[in-house]
């Protein structure tokens, strides 16, 4: 492990461009559980009826009820070693950019100021009716939240039958294509469409470093450098080799 990590830091120290892929498993040390895990989110409500925008739209009180489940998950977490250990890198110039599957806001929490969220953010909501936009600190904590137009509002984050905003798409393809380097944090790499990132960076000739807690499928095909355990752990020893060695040169 050692060695691999001495790698993995060599990788990253001699990249002119690395980015970062993160999934679920980053917040899990955090107390945000992976949805689609054993006693996840989706074993007490059924994302057909909780999670779609078609839900949202025909019943929004009922939506909320797991939206407050949400919340108050997210509301409670703070960013762990992982997330900090990768706004650390950012702050160095050695990681360009974090692309996340998340919503907690945990990254940006950790220190990381280019993020890309596919999936939203759960730190502000709009109105589906006149546009109007909040933040979570505006609302006062109205259950559930409504617009000074009357209508509930919506958390920005992405439901089931919406799609992934245009931007953060185009803007991932653009930077996964050039990329040298691509860590790959806490994601099985198996729900579409943020599972072609580490295709375009292999394709692009980047050099991919996964960290999880145990083999994905990207494992034996594409990842060159697998570091096996926790994000926070693994992480915490990535980057104190990592400024060891720009230390010495």
């Amino acid at each position: 492990m050692r060695e691999r990590i001495r790698s993995a830091a060599e990788i990253i120290g001699l990249s002119k461009h690395t980015l970062a892929l993160t999934g679920a498993g980053i917040s899990v040390e955090s107390g945000i559980p992976d949805f689609r895990s054993f006693g996840g989110l989706w074993e007490r409500f059924d994302p057909m009826e909780y999670g779609t925008i078609e839900a949202f739209l025909e019943n929004p009180e009922k939506v909320w009820e797991m939206f407050l489940e949400v919340s108050e998950l997210i509301g409670r977490a703070r960013p762990n070693p992982a997330h900090k250990g990768l706004g650390l890198l950012q702050q160095l110039g050695l990681l360009h950019t974090i692309i996340t599957q998340n919503v907690d806001n945990l990254h940006q929490e950790g220190g990381a100021t280019r993020v890309i969220e596919y999936h939203g953010n759960s730190r502000s909501l709009s109105c589906l009716g006149c546009d109007q936009h909040y933040s979570v600190e505006e609302l006062g904590g109205r259950q559930p939240p409504r617009c000074a137009c009357g209508r509930i509002l919506k958390p920005d984050v992405v439901l089931f039958g919406e799609p992934i905003p245009s931007g953060a798409l185009q803007q991932s393809y653009d930077l996964a294509s050039s990329c040298e380097a691509l860590l790959v944090l806490g994601t099985s790499a198996e729900v579409a469409p943020a599972n072609t990132i580490p295709r375009t960076a292999k394709r692009a000739g980047a050099k991919i470093i996964e960290i999880n807690l145990e083999p994905t499928v990207l494992t034996n095909h594409l990842t060159d450098i697998f570091l096996e355990g926790n994000a926070g752990e693994v992480v915490s020893k990535l980057v104190d080799e990592v400024r060891c060695m720009v230390a010495g040169r």
